[in-house]
Formats: C-alpha cells, sequence, structure tokens
C-alpha cells in the first residue's frame, strides 16, 4: 500500500462520472445529513484536514469477480437511497473507494446532485414532503453560525431566490467556472462588484470568497489517498475491518450484509435483503424493520452464533446463509404476517426482535404454509399471541436480548411440532428474562392508558377469542368525548367525583377492543344508548358483557361510572391473574 500524489475534488468528480472511482459491495450505504455535508464544505475552504482516503486499484481482468456500485448523485431519502449496481465493461482497471465513501458521496451529491429529505409535519405520502435542495454558498458574508465561517445552505432553488440579505451561489456551477477568467466573469454578470448594488465589504467578500471556492475544487490537491493494489478480496476485507474498527464503527448489520454481499455466489445480499426489508414493511398496518432484525434471524435460524464476532463471518457461513435464505425468509414473512394478524404494527410492536424466534420456530417446523389458517395450528396460535404479549409486557427484548435466541432455540428444538409456551415461562421462572408476573405486576398493568403499546398487548390477552380477520380498534367504552369538566359540570356530576372520573376514563379499566366498524359506529354516543340500539336482545347484550369484562348485572349509566370502573378493574385483575399466573401445557411432556 503506497500513498499517492493528492488530487483535485474536480479530478475525483470527472472519475466518479466517468465509472473510474466506484464502490465495492462490501461498502455500507450513505448515511451523511445536510449538515455534515456542510460542515465538510466549510472544512475545505479553511484548508481544515478532511482525513486521507483509501483506494483499492481493481485489474480490469479481475472486475467481473468483485460486485461494484455507482456513487449516489441525487439522495432522497423515501425513493433514492439505495446505491444502483454499477455495469462496468472491463476495458480499463477501476479504482473503489475502501475509506470515505460518506465523504466523496458527499462531494458529488453537493457539486452535480441534490438531496432531498422529508420535511416535518408532513406526511410521508405527499408530494411536499421531500422538496429538492441542491447546496449553495452565500457569498455576500460569512456563515451566522459560530462554528462556521462560510455559510454553506441545501436550498431549494425558490428558497435560494427568494432569501434577502444573501446572494446563493449554486454550489455546482464552480465545476463549470474552469479558470479565474470565468471567476471574475461571473461576478460581473451578477453585479457582484457593482459598488452600486453591493457594499465594498460584500463584494470584496465575494471575490475572496468565489476564488477561493474556485482553488479548492479545481487547483488544491485535496483529496490525498492510499493505494491498495492486492487483489485477494479476503486481504481487502480485513483492511476495511480494520479501516472501520475506530471512528464511526461499522454496525452488526453494516458489517455482516458487506460481507454477506462480498461472498454469497448465486444472489445479490445487498438488493435482496434490501428488497425484502421493504417488502416486509409494507404487510398489514405496516412496520419498521431494518436489515439489523433480517440479518440477525439469518445467523439465529442457521443455528450459528448470534454474537457480533468477525469470526462468525466465514465463507463457509455465508454460503449456509445464502443457501438457506429463500426459507428463512419465508419464515420471517410468515411471523410478521402472524403479528401483522394479531392486531400488531409499527405503533404497538415495542420489540421488532420478538419476531426472531418466531420465524425460527416456523422454520424449524416447516410450518410457514400452516400458520396463519391452518386448524391445526390454533393451539400454536394462540401460545404464541399469549408468548408475545407476555415478552413485550415484561419488556424482555429490551437491551441485549442475544442471551435468548440460544434458550429459545434449545426449546423450540426440544419441543418440535408445537410452540413451547409453558416450557417457556419454567425456564425463565426466577430468572432475570422472567415473564412470569406477579401481582403486583398485574396491578400495574391495570394503570396502563389508551394508545400506549403495552396496552394494545395487555387487551389481546383479555379478548383470546377475537376473529383476527377482522380489525379491532382500542375503544373507550364510555366515550371520552364526554370526559372534559365542562361537560362533566354541565350533566351534574359533583365537582368531588369529576377528578375521579377524569383520572379513571383513559385506564385500562374502561377500554375495549372494538371491531373498526363498530367502534367508527359507535364514536361518541352513550355507552347504554350504543348497546340498547344496536344489540337488541337481551341475551345477545349480556354476551356482549361477558366478552368485554363487563358484570351483566352493571349499571352503565354515566352518573355511576366510579362504580363501574371499580367492578370491572376487579373483573380484569381476575381475569389478567388467571390468564397470567400459569400457563396450561399442550400436553404432559414439561421437562426441560
Amino acid at each position: 500500500m503506497a500513498y499517492e500524489t493528492p488530487i483535485t475534488i474536480k479530478k475525483a468528480i470527472d472519475n466518479i462520472r466517468k465509472r473510474n472511482y466506484v464502490l465495492p459491495s462490501i461498502q455500507r450505504e450513505f448515511v451523511w445529513d445536510t449538515d455534515q455535508i456542510e460542515t465538510l464544505f466549510d472544512s475545505l475552504m479553511r484548508d481544515y484536514p478532511i482525513s486521507t482516503f483509501l483506494f483499492w486499484r481493481v485489474d480490469k481482468s479481475k472486475i467481473k469477480d468483485f460486485q461494484f456500485y455507482e456513487f449516489l448523485k441525487k439522495y432522497h431519502e423515501k425513493d433514492n437511497r439505495h446505491n444502483r449496481k454499477a455495469e462496468l465493461e472491463n476495458e480499463e482497471d477501476v479504482i473503489a473507494i475502501l475509506d470515505g465513501q460518506q465523504r466523496m458521496t458527499s462531494m458529488y451529491v453537493a457539486l452535480t446532485g441534490s438531496y432531498a429529505k422529508k420535511m416535518p409535519y408532513f406526511h410521508k405520502s405527499s408530494a411536499h414532503a421531500y422538496p429538492e435542495k441542491k447546496l449553495y454558498l452565500n457569498l455576500l458574508k460569512k456563515s451566522e453560525d459560530l462554528e462556521m465561517e462560510y455559510d454553506f445552505k441545501f436550498l431549494t432553488e425558490k428558497e435560494a431566490e427568494s432569501s434577502e440579505g444573501h446572494f446563493w451561489f449554486e454550489c455546482g456551477k464552480i465545476l463549470e467556472i474552469t479558470d479565474m477568467g470565468k471567476s471574475s466573469m461571473y461576478l460581473m454578470q451578477n453585479k457582484l462588484m457593482d459598488s452600486s448594488v453591493y457594499s465594498e465589504q460584500e463584494s470584496t467578500f465575494a471575490i475572496n470568497t468565489l476564488n477561493a471556492f474556485f482553488n479548492v475544487i479545481h487547483q488544491k490537491g485535496t483529496i490525498s489517498f492510499y493505494l491498495e493494489e492486492g487483489e485477494e478480496l479476503d486481504k481487502v476485507l480485513q483492511i476495511f475491518i480494520r479501516i472501520n474498527s475506530g471512528g464511526t464503527k461499522l454496525s452488526y448489520s453494516d458489517l455482516l450484509l458487506s460481507i454477506a454481499t462480498a461472498q454469497w455466489k448465486e444472489k445479490d445480499a445487498r438488493e435482496v435483503i434490501h428488497e425484502f426489508v421493504d417488502d416486509i414493511n409494507k404487510i398489514g398496518d405496516g412496520f419498521s424493520f431494518n436489515k439489523d432484525i433480517v440479518l440477525k434471524a439469518c445467523l439465529v435460524l442457521a443455528d450459528f452464533d448470534v454474537k457480533f464476532k468477525v469470526d462468525n463471518f466465514t465463507k463457509e457461513n455465508m454460503s449456509i446463509i445464502e443457501k438457506q435464505w429463500d426459507q428463512t425468509s419465508a419464515a420471517l414473512r410468515a411471523a410478521i404476517e402472524l403479528v401483522a394478524k394479531f392486531g400488531y404494527n409499527r405503533d404497538n410492536l415495542i420489540a421488532t426482535n420478538t419476531i426472531i424466534p418466531l420465524a425460527y420456530f416456523i422454520y424449524k417446523n416447516k410450518f410457514e404454509d400452516q400458520i396463519l389458517h391452518s386448524a391445526h395450528r390454533d393451539a400454536d396460535r394462540r401460545a404464541i399471541r399469549e408468548w408475545l404479549a407476555r415478552v413485550l409486557l415484561k419488556g424482555v427484548f429490551g437491551g441485549q436480548p442475544d442471551s435468548i435466541y440460544p434458550a429459545m432455540r434449545d426449546l423450540i428444538n426440544k419441543f418440535p411440532g408445537r410452540f413451547p409456551l409453558y416450557e417457556i415461562i419454567q425456564h425463565y421462572k426466577g430468572r432475570r428474562k422472567s415473564i412470569s408476573f406477579s401481582s403486583d405486576d398485574i396491578k400495574n398493568l391495570l394503570d396502563l392508558q389508551y394508545g400506549q403499546a403495552k396496552t394494545y398487548c395487555v387487551l389481546t390477552l383479555l379478548y383470546p377469542g377475537l376473529n383476527f380477520n377482522f380489525k379491532y380498534h382500542q375503544d373507550h367504552i364510555h366515550p371520552k368525548s364526554h370526559f372534559y369538566k365542562r361537560n362533566l359540570k354541565k350533566v351534574g356530576i359533583s365537582e368531588e367525583q369529576i377528578e375521579a372520573y377524569l383520572s379513571e376514563f383513559n385506564n385500562l379499566s374502561n377500554l375495549q377492543l372494538l371491531q373498526a366498524t363498530q367502534n367508527i359506529e359507535k364514536s361518541d354516543k352513550p355507552f347504554a344508548e350504543w348497546l340498547e340500539k344496536n344489540i337488541r336482545s337481551q341475551s345477545d347484550r349480556e354476551s356482549f358483557l361477558m366478552q368485554n369484562h363487563i358484570k351483566t348485572d352493571q349499571s352503565l349509566s354515566f352518573f355511576d361510572f366510579i362504580e363501574f370502573i371499580d367492578n370491572r378493574k376487579k373483573t380484569l385483575t381476575a381475569q389478567l391473574s388467571n390468564l397470567l399466573d400459569s400457563a396450561i401445557p399442550d400436553s404432559t411432556e414439561t421437562e426441560e
């Protein structure tokens, strides 16, 4: 590896455009935000060091042995975050960037492309949520930011035109200014040297700033780099890992995806896994899974050590994971479809990694085609739903859950053909990851409030017989809209009771799961009135009340709300104690 003569930013940009510079498949994706790019350009203008790059020369005869990607030009947070595969013609050697991708991509985006990220308060589906912005430099004065000297900003074209007190120079135009004469011509054409338009101080700043920017891009050898010319992937991979062991470390998934992409033979790991993540996040009402979960699942389902150690990322292991990908992804998809069927989504699935043991169970038992609908798997679905509620309520998968996966694998393998809920509860009883509930735990559950993710978990336990082919909403039994001080006073609730009403109406004891269509129809109607109108027969009303853990002889009048809450608390406490105190085994086999 040799230190080479530094090159200009203009030369680097030209090489990217010609696809002489590419990204190796082991590189992670572009992650820098606009403020990091603005700071980078301020550093360049102030002649601050921006660290050395590491390039890897790949002989044209070896290009076909590796996979390379093009640099991003127009970054779009929603629609264009992934690098395109580079179609190289093997006519000449290429340079792959081993270290410095974020900096190099930032310069390329800033000088030739654009950056679009979601604006606050806009829905992601809005046409205005992702405005396209380019990098501009204010030629009239210094930055007002104390940590910056030069005023670089990503702006829309409209923002740049309508900004008073600034002259925003579009940074990409510096590539067209190829000599100092063109720099002066630009200044004159835009009246930046006209004393009748700008002050002497502003003109001087504009001249000095544009000329300095020209020098930074066209004349200074800003890109300092080492060049690695070895062609063995193992050596390059070790260099890559060593580089990324300091500074901003590669995440678990970044490194695993990098190595998988480099070592998979038949599939492109990066494309396959990115597409899969996008796909599973569209299931049901939507989820927020990421590549970390998918790649962790690959290790778990392959029965490998799940910890982040380079020794786990051998060619042999990567080959096994690639061969098992279709089965692994099918099991993961089935597990996610199952929890979506239970009514979970990105808002109430508190720990997304809970999906991994479920995928392992499905994978090991080959239940991909049965777990969702087969009547033979009904007991498994009920057991999984209870297990999921228990672990989410207890926060078992918070922190570092790596120790859970081996134990779950052992139990699932020891009791094939069924989900071993009872054995899991017994295994963890008295341990730090216990999913057993004490009377104090159950008492705390009653304090859960409307809209909280854990509230939905408890409600799934309280409604085991729901038909999850329908969508269910959390619903206030006595409508929320009635619980305003003004309304309470208006209907004659005493001052002493108002605080009690307000402290209880949003708690679990006033909540139920109701079919979405029924909930919309119920709206803010008084509960007793709605029940009388929509469920005509006495026997059907009593059945509805019992299903919702309401005493059939209980007054449903709004004036008896406190009595209603007290009674339902007792009912829910008894029900949860019965549900969570112990699990009935599916068979007599309960050995550990």
